[in-house]
């Protein structure tokens, strides 16, 4: 489990990211989040093969292929997808390996450590800096976790 304060330290040192797995589809949770993160001052790569460009940015078809330094490694994929994506990370000299919600893979975090990366797994870059630095209750995402929705109820 990342503590607060490293999470904190992590967002607010941290300013160039590469999104894996970002979509072009607005209703993604990807786009979602990239767009927020471009919205709060980040520098977002989108890392998607099939792609040109998302949100207005040049996308790489792998973090290999990104001319410039890369602070963390977002990974909007599959858990078995994640062992070439640290791999990658530590190649390039990525700072920070973040698994999105329900991406966990224990023994590539392990790997990254190992390396001297950071790894945060199973949280959201975008639902972490809006409740660390604010701006939550108006800007939630329905993933189960956290909720924007008012109770009916009103106890009494």
């Amino acid at each position: 489990m990342t503590d607060i304060a490293t999470l904190r330290r992590i967002l607010a040192e941290n300013r160039t990211i590469a999104v894996v797995g970002l979509s072009p589809k607005w209703h993604r949770p990807s786009y979602f989040a990239g767009k927020y993160l471009l919205d709060h001052g980040y520098r977002v790569i989108p890392v998607n093969p099939g792609h040109e460009e998302i949100l207005g940015q040049r996308s790489y078809p792998s973090l290999r292929d990104i001319p410039e330094p890369v602070d963390v490694v977002d990974i909007f994929r599959k858990s078995e997808d994640v062992p070439p994506i640290v791999d990658d990370a530590i190649a390039i000299g990525a700072r920070v390996v973040w698994m999105q919600i329900g991406v966990i893979h224990e023994a590539a975090a392990e790997r990254a450590r190992a390396a001297g990366l950071e790894v945060v797994m199973d949280r959201c870059m975008k639902i972490e800096y809006a409740r660390l630095f604010g701006g939550l209750n108006f800007a939630g995402v329905n993933t189960g976790v956290v909720t924007a929705k008012r109770s009916r109820y009103i106890p009494h």
